[in-house]
């Protein structure tokens, strides 16, 4: 795009952040504005921009809630994304929030926020563990494939899940009481239409839109849920 095109600027949401390190360093090198969204890169300083959601807030909030309702000597599993900044972010945001509270992590494995991979990985958990009390699952597909693993080894009373991200069929659950579904956290997902904007933004006018934008991280329950189920969404 930048031989072919002459692009002035660039809005990437990288899919893993190490292979895409490189190439839009490359970028940004030839003076080219760089957008980065959501998922950072492995080099501080390369975008001029970052516009994400609050991946620390997201963690810290879910693990608040596992201590607010498990008890000291309750077990958890716990499954991380893909190897980015966003899932070190979450996860050693939620592991410092159950810091002292006595709940035991059995075992913490890459889902890949893929369904298929989290009902294997799943599968797993509880062929290995008699004792789970929940899962925080740290994304709603995950979350989907974690609850059919359970629901097929018929343990769907002995736990629950948190994911995130605010899947329509998550929230509608959780909205309607049920009880392996108890919460969710999530951002707002048009963080994509503001990294746009206000990379424009930069572009045509003397506003200065560089730096960090972070939208901010909210506990999702049956008591608001309500407000974040959004029937015509696709996800």
């Amino acid at each position: 795009m930048v031989a072919t095109r002459g692009i002035d600027a660039l809005v990437v949401l990288p899919f893993e952040s190490e292979p895409l390190t490189s190439p839009v360093q490359a970028v940004a090198e030839q003076g080219i504005w760089v957008t980065v969204v959501d998922r950072g890169l492995t080099v501080e300083g390369i975008e001029d921009l970052y516009v994400a959601g609050d991946n620390s807030g997201f963690g810290q909030l879910a693990g608040e809630y596992f201590v607010e309702n498990l008890d000291e000597g309750d077990n958890i599993v716990v499954f991380r994304g893909i190897p980015t900044t966003i899932d070190n972010e979450r996860v050693d945001a939620f592991t410092a929030a159950l810091d002292g509270s006595g709940i035991n992590i059995l075992d913490m494995q890459h889902g890949n926020w893929n369904r298929d991979d989290s009902f294997t990985v799943m599968q797993d958990f509880l062929s290995r563990f008699d004792d789970i009390d929940a899962v925080w699952a740290s994304d709603d597909d995950m979350a989907i494939g974690v609850l059919a693993a359970i629901e097929q080894a018929d343990r769907q009373d002995e736990m629950w899940v948190v994911g995130g991200a605010g899947m329509k069929e998550i929230i509608g659950r959780i909205r309607d009481g049920d009880p392996q579904l108890p919460a969710n956290v999530s951002y707002p997902p048009a963080q994509i239409s503001t990294a746009i904007e206000l990379t424009a933004l930069g572009l045509v006018s003397d506003t200065p839109v560089s730096g960090r934008f972070i939208i901010g991280s909210q506990l999702i329950t049956p008591e608001n849920a309500e407000q974040f189920y959004f029937e015509d969404s696709p996800f």
